[in-house]
């Protein structure tokens, strides 16, 4: 099976922490050259300066807001004068704020739509032509198992989750000419910081011990725990190599088995 990335470069979004950088330490191993990109200089310098050069990559850094979509245009726009033609690009950023979807103000749909859908859209539409024109393009949207199945007090997240998938489906009808698959991994309840802020969350709205709602949680996965982000960060870089080339338009849960639909 070829997992080899060597003379690839990536573009891995939200690696400073979580998923992002696991994906980023992971499709490093196999040999890509890895462009971080998150809002903290200072972390992205730091997984940085751990990444793998096994294969001679260069690695860089990329900062820039999610929030700010006229910025982050701005910011990727300058960044490919450089002359980098990228072949795989991971969409990831941190989700809403949990809630109930009936509560929510409209300016929280907003920062949902402008940090996932538009920054997606922004990022894959800068990289399309180096995917064209080395002839080898992956699309990877890190969303939510919620577009499976809603998960309960993330009314804003399961919405926008739900947006992203549907924007990857047509991109996969409309890129599948050009030799570019997209597809989205949908991670369960992985042990980030994203998990730790919706138990405390949840903690403190009823009264639980962070412990007791942690194991409330896991007792509705299969597998009895919560991932690593390592272990969502392989499905990721599968999805990256060459030996996925055939599949596209596709959700992958990496939830334990906890979605309870297929």
């Amino acid at each position: 099976m070829d997992l080899n990335l060597v003379g690839k470069q990536a573009l891995i979004c939200g690696s400073s922490d979580g998923i992002g950088k696991a994906s980023a330490e992971e499709i490093a191993r196999m040999g890509a050259s890895v462009t971080l990109l998150a809002r903290n200089a200072e972390k992205l310098e730091s997984v940085k300066a751990h990444l793998s050069t096994a294969h001679q990559q260069e690695h860089k850094i990329l900062v820039a807001d999610f929030d700010d979509p006229v910025g982050l245009e701005a910011t990727i726009a300058e960044h490919l004068r450089g002359g980098i033609d990228y072949n795989i690009l991971v969409n990831n950023s941190g989700g809403p704020p949990a809630g109930p979807a009936h509560k929510a103000d409209l300016e929280e749909y907003l920062v949902a739509f402008r940090r996932h859908l538009m920054a997606n859209q922004i990022l894959s539409r800068a990289l399309l032509e180096g995917m064209r024109k080395t002839g080898y393009g992956r699309i990877i949207n890190v969303i939510s198992t919620s577009v499976k199945a809603p998960l309960p007090n993330l009314g804003v997240s399961n919405t926008i989750r739900g947006a992203v998938a549907n924007w990857s489906k047509t991109l996969s009808r409309e890129l599948g000419p050009d030799g570019i698959t997209v597809n989205n991994v949908l991670p369960g309840a992985t042990e980030t910081g994203r998990l730790s802020s919706i138990i405390a969350n949840k903690a403190s709205k009823t009264g639980m011990s962070e412990a007791e709602v942690s194991a409330e949680m896991t007792s509705e996965v299969p597998l009895a725990r919560f991932a690593q982000p390592e272990e969502v960060a392989n499905a990721i870089a599968f999805l990256a190599s060459p030996a996925a080339s055939y599949i596209s338009g596709i959700n992958i849960p990496v939830d334990g088995g906890r979605t309870p639909n297929l």
